[in-house]
């Protein structure tokens, strides 16, 4: 009998605490199901269940097998989908996660432009501006801006996102343009407290570093309401690039400071550790890097 269908029946079994439960979930019959785990406790030459009437207990030796099978199962099951899929090409469904404004300024965009090389996958895309669990959400790779600093995860950089600061026209006819970046304490700043230190803005030319603490009356959670804040002359904002870029090019923010550089944030994709990352997510990702790459030499 296939070793393939008995370790399926085994986890099933163990999973479920029953044969009638694991035959639901295989699709066989009861029979068939004891019959596969009955088939491999011989050719292991140990028993992999104590059986009851009513539940099925599992043995130490049971035990051991449960923690290894199911991420057997699970890489095998890759394998061979990466080997089908190389045939006949990618399909079903990946789950997405990015940060709000990127996702809807980038992440999406590049989905399509994927989306176009694969016609049969399928995509779940959820935006959230908070750290989701990648494994209670089913999420297969998340788009994460800044550190990140879970164990339990794996990165790949794909990039820098650069910062820019910038103001209205309007707000710097009324309060005049800063004329250094020390300055910026003495005018309205608008907060993006997504950042990590939301309120103290770094600036780097040739020589230094600089840094320096603003306030102002108007914090938010969200990169592009901060944008839309400036371009209503509420202040000045300190901002990812790709949040004001139609801004900067309609001329409804104006950038400061040319002769600094602002903060470059690390763009990361973010997959679960302990798992073999599945064909069409390596592609997906690979696809990101050189889409990034495209993007940001198109803005330079």
């Amino acid at each position: 009998m296939d070793m393939l269908d008995q370790l399926r029946a085994f986890v099933a079994t163990a999973q479920s605490g029953s044969f009638t439960a694991a035959a639901e979930q295989l699709g066989v019959s009861n029979r068939l199901t004891s019959k596969y785990v009955g088939e491999l406790e011989t050719q292991l030459g140990v028993r992999l269940f104590q059986r009851t009437t009513r539940r099925v207990g599992m043995t130490p030796a049971g035990e051991d097998l449960l923690a290894r099978a199911p991420a057997l199962l699970e890489e095998l099951d890759d394998l061979l989908g990466d080997v089908s899929e190389g045939s006949r090409g990618f399909s079903g469904v990946i789950r997405v996660s990015a940060p709000v404004t990127f996702g809807e300024s980038y992440i999406a965009p590049m989905l399509g432009r994927f989306a176009m090389q694969h016609p049969n996958l399928t995509f779940d895309m959820r935006l959230s501006d908070h750290y989701v669990d990648l494994a209670s959400e089913g999420i297969d790779v998340a788009f994460r801006l800044g550190a990140t600093d879970m164990l339990s995860i794996k990165t790949r950089k794909l990039g820098m996102i650069r910062s820019v600061v910038a103001a209205s026209p309007a707000y710097l006819a009324k309060y005049g343009m800063p004329q250094s970046v020390a300055a910026l304490s003495d005018h309205a700043c608008i907060v993006d407290t997504n950042r990590r230190n939301a309120r103290r803005w770094t600036f780097q030319n040739e020589t230094k570093e600089t840094a320096v603490t603003v306030a102002g009356r108007f914090h938010v959670n969200s990169a592009r309401a901060a944008c839309d804040l400036a371009v209503a002359g509420q202040g000045i904002v300190y901002s990812p690039h790709f949040a004001v870029v139609d801004a900067l090019k309609s001329g409804a923010l104006v950038p400061l400071f040319p002769d600094f550089t602002c903060e470059e944030i690390p763009l990361r994709a973010v997959y679960l550790e302990g798992r073999a990352l599945p064909r069409k997510i390596r592609t997906l990702i690979d696809f990101s890097v050189q889409d990034i790459r495209s993007s940001q030499n198109a803005q330079s």
